[in-house]
């Protein structure tokens, strides 16, 4: 590392106030010599940005002994605000006020009972844009989810890396590693174009160095990304952080949105953090070994007018499982730590998106907090959170500006609807009668979006990697259009899962690993390609060329993205909508039925209006009507008028 002259050292801390690491400010005029350096194992974040909104940055320092360090700088523009440290001495928190600087190398001079030891340099970067140019996403948009390990091996060598915990590649194994990676997403960027979607979000790429165990006798291993062991680093065996931003630049130039799946609540149990806590409250729960808490899952206490401290406290501050230890954002400092790592992501690698999971499950003042200055620093920015809550005035509870949790405020924008999505599993395959089968489940589900302050930014899906796939075991390819229409035109942000568009099915009955199946043809030698046409049976080209069809349709169309919406209380077993938007609207028709319907038109004149004919998008056909309209068995119509 660079070293600084004695003399200049002594200079600089002449003329300086030195924070040191009690907090407390000592001049420090003792003469000063060189010695042996410490050595710092990391530094997070690596580096920052100038020009910041907020001026203040945290430097976390580790390694052993860094604790006992005073800090000082001469950088212009750059001001030791406080030192940290708390019961580890292999931490120092060093916080900067970088109001005034400019982008390059700040020395920060570490100090040791007074004497100079070394110059640990930290960069401070330009942005590349403007923080009102980085545009989230929305209900124009269409994400389409997936899982990098179980989706394309672009590089097998990266398969195995040496030095990492012990693990098996092993892909006869649902839980074990499969090898998908970064390369593997990269080299399919032109099937994500053909296939019509807009954004791509992927469970988390970051490092989980995590031992692989056995469940009974299944193997299983971190290959889903959700026990963290560096907020800062790629997974090797998906890539490295150059790869992460070469294929997100590459996606953008084929007009492609990149959403980052993060984690707040709980990182892995093999992060430095647990064998070498910051401090003794920096996890929730710290005495796991002889008293583990694991949280209920019941996330009511929040809403709960009755609720007791004890319930709360286990849903809160309880261990998801027992290696993901639950972080205490309650302690500022992991708090802070976290709140920069989304900002570092989002410049460093330009990410268009965040996707927050077990959101709830955090402390809520810290995730309102991390959220309004997200906001404040990216005004069109979007993160969507994980709100497994199957209600929906419990899940509106939860989005920004929610008159239903003032005065608190989450500044959430996009919610997930599991509602709709248990809604939708359980409706296309019954009976849609006169009262409360079928599809009348979905119209009762979409009355409830007055609760919502933005139904536009709701995030709905029918199936992701924690549930059955919608075909559960099975083939049903009529349930399954129905379900992508509903989708795909409804005033919400769709979500796709990945292998939806190829009938890929299954279920958690077994394992997880039987809802997260390696995409045919992601690995050499498989015996079937289904990012190939030609390769695709008649029920996979049926669905992925029906699908494409309506994603290409819907792609810059102001009237599913932006209209308003009007329903009907299903009639004759078809449930009616209409989107609206600038003088342009469409009629989407739904039959709930097993038989054929002449639906009559009377009831929907309102936004028919002196219409008797339009375009199907699903068909390319001119429908035509008088006072009924044909609609087959389990039949579909998205007609623009």
């Amino acid at each position: 590392m660079k070293r600084m002259s004695l003399i200049a050292v002594v200079a600089v801390l002449a003329a300086a106030i030195m924070t040191g690491c009690n907090g407390k400010h000592a001049d420090v005029t003792a003469n000063l010599v060189d010695s042996t350096m410490v050595h710092i194992d990391k530094i997070d974040p690596p580096y920052w940005f100038a020009d910041m909104k907020n001026p203040s940055l945290q430097v976390m320092l580790y390694g052993e002994g860094v604790g006992n360090a005073q800090v000082v700088t001469n950088y212009p523009g750059v001001k030791v605000d406080s030192v940290v440290c708390l019961d580890s001495k292999s931490y120092l928190f060093v916080y900067l006020n970088v109001a005034k600087a400019q982008p390059g190398v700040v020395d920060l001079n570490l100090v040791f009972d007074n004497q100079y030891k070394q110059t640990v340099p930290y960069e401070l970067r330009a942005r590349e844009m403007a923080p009102e140019e980085r545009m989230g996403f929305d209900a124009s948009d269409v994400l389409y989810m997936l899982m990098p390990d179980r989706f394309a091996n672009g590089d097998p060598s990266n398969d195995i890396i040496e030095g990492m915990k012990p693990y098996k590649v092993d892909r006869e194994q649902p839980g074990a590693r499969h090898g998908g990676d970064i390369k593997g997403i990269e080299d399919h960027l032109d099937y994500f174009n053909e296939l019509g979607v807009t954004a791509l979000w992927f469970t988390p790429l970051l490092e989980n160095d995590m031992s692989d165990y056995y469940y009974g006798e299944n193997l299983l291993s971190c290959y889903h990304g959700y026990a963290t062991t560096d907020y800062y680093a790629v997974d090797p065996r998906f890539g490295t952080n150059d790869d992460y931003r070469r294929l997100i630049d590459k996606a953008h130039e084929k007009g492609l949105k990149i959403v980052m799946d993060m984690i707040f609540n709980h990182c892995g149990s093999d992060h430095i953090w647990l064998t070498d806590a910051p401090s003794k409250d920096w996890f929730n729960n710290p005495d796991y070994q002889n008293n583990f808490v694991q949280t209920s899952y019941k996330l009511t206490p929040h809403v709960d007018p009755y609720a007791s401290n004890y319930d709360f406290s286990e849903m809160n501050d309880g261990w998801f499982v027992l290696t993901m230890p639950d972080l205490n954002q309650r302690n500022p400092h992991v708090a802070r730590y976290l709140i920069q790592n989304s900002f570092w992501w989002i410049e460093a690698v330009g990410i268009d998106g965040i996707r927050m999971d077990t959101h709830p499950y955090a402390y809520y003042d810290a995730m309102s907090q991390w959220l309004k200055e997200l906001n404040e620093e990216y005004p069109n920015f979007n993160v969507v959170g994980e709100t497994w809550c199957e209600n929906p005035a419990f899940t509106a509870w939860w989005q920004k500006d929610s008159k239903l949790s003032a005065p608190l405020n989450s500044n959430l924008k996009s919610v997930m609807d599991f509602h709709l999505w248990q809604v939708v599993n359980n409706s296309f395959t019954e009976e849609t009668d006169g009262y409360m089968m079928g599809l009348n489940k979905v119209y009762n589900h979409f009355v409830y979006d007055y609760l919502y302050p933005d139904p536009s930014s709701v995030m709905a899906f029918v199936e992701n990697h924690d549930t059955n796939r919608f075909l559960r075991n099975g083939e049903n390819i009529d349930a399954l259009k129905q379900a992508m229409v509903l989708l795909l035109t409804t005033r919400r942000i769709p979500q796709l899962y990945y292998g939806t568009e190829v009938m890929m099915n299954g279920t958690k009955e077994v394992s997880d690993g039987h809802v997260r199946k390696d995409f045919p043809g992601g690995w050499e030698g498989d015996k079937r390609n289904l990012f190939n046409a030609e390769e695709r049976n008649a029920k996979e080209a049926e669905m992925f060329n029906y699908l494409s069809n309506i994603l290409h349709w819907r792609k810059g169309n102001d009237v599913v993205a932006k209209g308003d919406m009007k329903h009907f209380i299903p009639q004759q077993g078809v449930y009616a909508y209409a989107r609206s938007y600038e003088g342009k609207a469409v009629f989407v028709l739904l039959n709930g039925t097993d038989k054929a319907v002449d639906l009559r038109v009377k009831p929907y004149m309102e936004v028919l209006g002196e219409a008797t004919q339009g375009k199907d998008v699903v068909s390319g056909d001119i429908v035509t009507w008088g006072e009924t309209i044909a609609l087959p068995a389990r039949g579909n119509m998205i007609i623009e008028l």
